[in-house]
């Protein structure tokens, strides 16, 4: 063999050695953005220049969730102890909207003390890796997962019960979980219920799927708003950005608007807003 061919030789073990060592959490620079989106496969944060979000001040008929989430933040922000937190409810009402206008306000007093960095549902397996690379920065991170649930035979649960309080290493300190989903206990109730009826000790297994909601101090309820609340909400929107419309007319295309989706939420809200402001020729921006 000559010296060439066994360079060559040599450079492939190698490489074949690398793909098949474990992935090495990366160094990441944190400093060019406030919000990141984390992507699983490669490993990588992506940054966010401009974030979907509301004001806060337009979130209507959630005060008390608003305050709790707004001082559990503070707290973060500040260094001093605070909690993992779950936001739960129906559709619509404001639960992601929150957390990602409490982010943006905290930031507004203390100019880039913090980091959102968005996990979607899918990469829950990877938070070992994201957890690895946000416990070496500097910077204090919201790590946040919109709509978390789980189903069937999903055993993505239990590695994050120990990562949130559970295992060795256990949250950094730098990081704060924030998550929101549309179940209580973050699985359906069926699937609990069958656990109750099937399983040989049924409290047993209800603790284990159950537990997982114990991890979050913070538990925010969100509820299906009245109409006045409803109303609020989109007059609220319509002063923001400029709507001109009568009170009374606003409301009733307003009504019409919910009555057809069988709803009245904060979401709902917002679409009609689309779609008023689109009929009167005016940018949301």
């Amino acid at each position: 063999m000559s010296d060439t061919e066994l360079r060559n030789l040599l450079e492939r073990i190698a490489d074949a050695l690398e793909r098949a060592a474990p992935t090495k959490a990366r160094t990441a620079d944190l400093s060019g953005a406030d919000a990141f989106v984390w992507h699983a496969e490669g490993g990588w944060l992506e940054p966010v220049s401009r974030v979907n979000r509301v004001d806060i001040a337009l979130l209507k008929g959630i005060d008390r969730q608003q305050d709790i989430l707004l001082d559990n933040t503070r707290l973060f922000a500040n260094g001093l102890p605070s909690n993992n937190a779950l936001l739960w409810g129906a559709r619509g009402t404001g639960k992601s909207s929150l957390v990602k206008a409490a982010h943006a306000a905290v930031n507004a007093e203390r100019p880039g003390s913090l980091l959102l960095v968005e996990i979607h549902r899918e990469d829950i397996p990877s938070l070992p890796q994201l957890l690895a690379i946000l416990r070496g920065s500097d910077r204090r991170c919201v790590l946040f997962c919109d709509d978390l649930s789980f189903d069937g035979q999903d055993a993505a649960y239990k590695s994050l019960k120990a990562v949130l309080e559970g295992g060795i290493e256990g949250r950094p300190d730098n990081v704060v979980f924030y998550a929101t989903s549309n179940r209580r206990h973050l699985m359906p109730r069926d699937m609990i219920e069958n656990e109750r009826s099937s399983a040989i000790n049924p409290a047993e297994a209800v603790e284990e799927k159950v537990s997982l909601s114990d991890r979050f101090g913070l538990w925010l309820g969100f509820h299906n708003c009245d109409q006045e609340t409803y109303f609020a909400i989109v007059e609220g929107y319509a002063a923001h950005y400029g709507l001109d419309m009568p009170v009374d007319e606003l409301r009733a295309e307003a009504n019409e608007w919910a009555v057809t989706r069988g709803a009245r939420s904060g979401r709902v809200g917002w679409q009609f807003i689309q779609d008023l402001a689109g009929r009167l020729g005016k940018a949301l921006s």
